[in-house]
Parts: C-alpha cells; sequence; structure tokens
C-alpha cells in the first residue's frame, strides 16, 4: 500500500444496525469526514421471529462504504483502517460459505437470527435452571436475546441446518470474517453473548454439554477457537473480493469488531476522564448500559462482569432496556390521533417521535426544559413492552400504562410521549441504582444513540436518575467507536484507551434538576416501582 502522510490519513467506522448499514469516514483527530446510510430489510414471522439475510447486509456495507468515501473525497489509499460494529444477531454459515435458513426452508436467504427474535424463550428458561456457574457471569439469568438458547433452538427444531453448520458467527464476527477471511472471534462478543470466559481464555465444555450442546463442545471451532481483542488488526486485512466490493486497496488493516453497543461505548465514554466512573447509555432501538470496573463486579440481573469485552484490559458491566426508542415509538402509535399527527411530523421531515419532542418543547412556553415532566401529569408508564432486560432479566415482562384517557388531540399525545420517556429514565436509574449496591457506583451517563438526541430528552434522563447526562462533540459515536478500532490496528493509536482519549471529547453536560421537580420525579419514580411490582405480581391471570 503506498505511503499517505500521517495528515492526510483517516479511518472507517461501519456500524450495521437492526435496519440500516452505515459508514462514516474520520480524521485521525475524531472529525467525522462523511457518512452514508443504506436500510436493510427485517422479516417478521409467527412465534416472535424475527430474521435477516447476511447477504444483503454485506451488500448494504459495501455500498455504505463506497458512498461514504467518494462523499468524503479521500483516496482510497488514504484509508489507514477499518473498524466493524453490529447488532449481537446470530449468523449460521454452511460449508461453502453461504448462509443457511435459520426459519422457513424456502427462504435461503433468511440465514440470521436478530437479537431481538425472542424464539428461544424457552431454551434460555431450561438452561437457567441448571444453575451452572457460568451463568454467574451473565448476572445469573441468560437472555433469549443471547447466543445459547438461539444455537439449542437451531437443535432442536432445525436439526438439519444445526448439523450442516460449518460456523455460527455473531453478526460483527460475519462482517470481518467477510472482509479479511479471518475466522478470528471478537472477545466482545462471544464473551457477551456466548458465554465464553475471557477471563480464563476458554469455553466451558462442561458447561456446553450440560445445556443440551455437546456438539460445540467436542467442536469448538463452529463457534471460534481463536479470541482476538476489539481492535487488533486480523490477518491479511481486506481481501481481494471485499477490496474490490469496498473500492479500498486490498490488505487494508481490518480491526477485530464491537457489538454495536459497545461501539458507543467506546465512542461516548471517553468523554469523561474517569472511564470506570461514567455509564456509557445508548439509546436506540433498545438501549444498552455499559459500566467499566478495574475488578469483577457481579450485579444481580446485570449481565457480566466480562474481561476485555470493550477496553481490552478492563472488566465491563452490561444492562440495558430491550425496548427503548422502539418503546416510545410503539407507545405513541396507540395514541388515537397517531396517524394525523405522525403525517403532520412527515410534512416537517420529522419522526414523530422527533417531533413531540419539538412539541414538548413549545408546549413549555419558554420554562426551564427540566419541566417537562408537568406535561405528563397524572401519567404514568412502564414501558417493558418485550420484557425488563436489567435489572430483573425477565423477558416475561410487559409494559403498563396508568392515568390513560380517551383524548385524541395533540397535548394528550405530548403527554405520553413525555410519560414514556420518563418511564424509560426510571427503568434507567433502577439499574444504576441496582450496580452502585454491589459496587459498581455511577457518576455520571455517557450518552449516545439517535432516539437521544434531543436535548429536552437528555434534561428529562438527567432529572429521571438523578445524574448528570454528558454528550460528546461527534454526532455518530457509534461509528465514531468502530472508527476508534481501525484507528488502533492501522497503527495510528497504540491502544483504545489513547484513541478514546484523541479522537473523542465532551461538549455539553446537562445536570439533574432539583427543588420540586426533582421531588416529583421522586414521586413518580415510587409509582413506576409499585406499578412494575404490581404487573409482575398478577401476569399470571
Amino acid at each position: 500500500m503506498p505511503r499517505v502522510p500521517a495528515s492526510d490519513r483517516c479511518v472507517i467506522g461501519v456500524d450495521v444496525g437492526t435496519g440500516s448499514a452505515r459508514a462514516g469516514v474520520f480524521d485521525l483527530d475524531g472529525r467525522l469526514l462523511a457518512s452514508a446510510k443504506h436500510s436493510i430489510s427485517l422479516h417478521r414471522a409467527v412465534g416472535s421471529r424475527v430474521e435477516q439475510s447476511s447477504a444483503e447486509i454485506w451488500q448494504a456495507v459495501a455500498s455504505s462504504v463506497r458512498s461514504a468515501v467518494l462523499e468524503a473525497g479521500v483516496r482510497p489509499e488514504s484509508v489507514a483502517g477499518i473498524g466493524f460494529d453490529a447488532t449481537c444477531s446470530l449468523v449460521v454459515i454452511g460449508a461453502d460459505g453461504r448462509g443457511l435458513p435459520v426459519g422457513d426452508k424456502d427462504r435461503q436467504e433468511l440465514d440470521i437470527i436478530v437479537w431481538m427474535d425472542h424464539r428461544a424463550t424457552e431454551q434460555a428458561e431450561r438452561i437457567n435452571a441448571t444453575g451452572h456457574e457460568v451463568l454467574r457471569y451473565v448476572g445469573g439469568v441468560i437472555s433469549p436475546e443471547m447466543e445459547m438458547p438461539k444455537l439449542l433452538w437451531l437443535k432442536e427444531n432445525r436439526p438439519e441446518v444445526f448439523r450442516s453448520a460449518a460456523h455460527f458467527f455473531d453478526l460483527t464476527d460475519f462482517l470481518t470474517w467477510k472482509a479479511t477471511g479471518s475466522l478470528a472471534r471478537s472477545s466482545c462478543t462471544i464473551t457477551c453473548k456466548w458465554n465464553y470466559i475471557a477471563h480464563e481464555s476458554r469455553w466451558n465444555p462442561g458447561y456446553l454439554a450440560l445445556i443440551g450442546l455437546q456438539e460445540l463442545a467436542e467442536n469448538q471451532a463452529r463457534i471460534g477457537t481463536d479470541v482476538v481483542v476489539p481492535g487488533a488488526a486480523l490477518d491479511g486485512g481486506l481481501t481481494a473480493q471485499a477490496a474490490s466490493d469496498f473500492d479500498l486497496p486490498a490488505g487494508t488493516p481490518v480491526a477485530a469488531g464491537l457489538i454495536d453497543a459497545h461501539a458507543g461505548g467506546i465512542g461516548t465514554v471517553g468523554v469523561a476522564s474517569d472511564v470506570t466512573g461514567t455509564l456509557g447509555y445508548v439509546f436506540g432501538t433498545s438501549s444498552c448500559t455499559m459500566t467499566t470496573t478495574t475488578e469483577p463486579v457481579f450485579v444481580p440481573g446485570v449481565w457480566g462482569p466480562y474481561y476485555s469485552a470493550m477496553v481490552p484490559g478492563l472488566w465491563l458491566n452490561e444492562g440495558g432496556q430491550s425496548a427503548a426508542g422502539a418503546a416510545i415509538e410503539y407507545l405513541v402509535g396507540l395514541h388515537p390521533g397517531h396517524e394525523r399527527f405522525r403525517a403532520e411530523a412527515a410534512l416537517e421531515n420529522a419522526s414523530l417521535p422527533e417531533w413531540l419532542a419539538r412539541k414538548a418543547v413549545e408546549a413549555l412556553s419558554g420554562a426551564p426544559l427540566s419541566s417537562a415532566v408537568t406535561l405528563a401529569k397524572g401519567l404514568h408508564v412502564v414501558p417493558e413492552f418485550i420484557g425488563n432486560r436489567a435489572p430483573f432479566a425477565d423477558p416475561k415482562a410487559r409494559a403498563v400504562i396508568a392515568g390513560l384517557g380517551m383524548e385524541d388531540d395533540l397535548q394528550s399525545l405530548v403527554a405520553l410521549y413525555v410519560a414514556g420517556l420518563c418511564g424509560l429514565g426510571y427503568g434507567l436509574r433502577q439499574i444504576i441504582d441496582t450496580q452502585s449496591e454491589h459496587g459498581a457506583p455511577i457518576k455520571r451517563i455517557a450518552i449516545s444513540g439517535g432516539a437521544g438526541q434531543a436535548e429536552i430528552v437528555r434534561h428529562i434522563l438527567a432529572d429521571a436518575t438523578g445524574r448528570p447526562i454528558v454528550s460528546g462533540r461527534s454526532e455518530q459515536p457509534v461509528l465514531l467507536g468502530s472508527a476508534i478500532l481501525g484507528a488502533v490496528a492501522g497503527g495510528c493509536q497504540p491502544d483504545i484507551v489513547s484513541a478514546m482519549q484523541t479522537m473523542s471529547s465532551a461538549q455539553n453536560t446537562i445536570d439533574p434538576v432539583r427543588g420540586d421537580i426533582a421531588e416529583t420525579h421522586q414521586r413518580r419514580f415510587a409509582a413506576f416501582t409499585e406499578l412494575q411490582a404490581k404487573a409482575r405480581s398478577i401476569s399470571g391471570f
């Protein structure tokens, strides 16, 4: 590869979310030069099944990279490295390198069980019933969103696919395999979602056999035997085929990747000098919370502690909410006037939640944004539409809406929107409080993700949790996180911590409110926990 002056070098971050693939070109100071986005389809089927196509995703990734590089106006040879992140979805690949169908055998292209797919709830319950020591590292309870329950479901319901599969990949590791041909797995993906014991550098064969996956205990190559930390340069860099797909030089360095939320963590928590006191909160379709500690901390209902799962050499606790931005979208869609107001939002090129954030500000008539909670007076929401990921690890939990009337006007819709945001904030507070009780205190929240862009949203979250909300300079912190990986793999930065400190910085801090508004949130939080507990107690009838 031709030598390029350091001042002209750049890195690429690739992020594959639930509905789109994005690529961003960054300079070595972390400034976004250009980005591009391509939608990817989502196939929903009966039984809480959600599937995707790895071939379609790869095409979307390649198109995004080409478009971003073209838009940035950089020379292909100036790209020093590429980093990938993706949702924690399961990709099933046959011996010929092609995907195998994970659902309908007539839909061969659907070879991915998406992270949000809950088909394996019963398998997760059986795994949890074993009480195996490995489960200590997932907060004591495994989730159907993780990969071992899904693999067990495949074995039991699609045995021919399970037998034929040569490789089971987390989506991030699939992308780096397609890019480089390397079968190496990231310690992020397989530690967080596959029950790999990273601090001992091994799988636990006894656990695999106990839960019914003896085949994987005997042939661990199918799930990965070469495990590397995020940011490690993968052998060979871009293959000739991938280089052609991306319009980049063959051999361009490629980093071991991250789960998308963890890339947001990398791109976010570096804005604070105290990484171990900062909770990364990725507020997207779902939400993810990430807490970094120097020693392992065991928190019931919170996944981890995971070693080297985000920042190499440090421990990670991970929580979050199964539905966050999606919960708000669904919630406001229940309002009888939502179609009328969604059409008005579309005229302003905004989604309904984005538009409602503006309308909430207008409704305050110049009052401080922290006064937004008053707009939801008498209306309370526990937005657990598809379960509680943390701190209760209860996939069967469901939402509660109290105080809802029959109004169909804008004021009532804004109230519902604000009440939903408060509910998400109180759920986040529960996670923070639980972690603090078990030795992982949180001083501040570093936020990222599209659902948390509006300032009023950040004020509500700061007030609901009682913690300052810090936002970074980058408008695309998830892409930045992946680009940081590319900078490390390409030799532009010695390690992730150095890259975080160089390429990310704080832009704004919102402190929690005090006085009467703080007291209102305290009372509403008490109501939230009471409603949540009551819903759990009556769920069986």
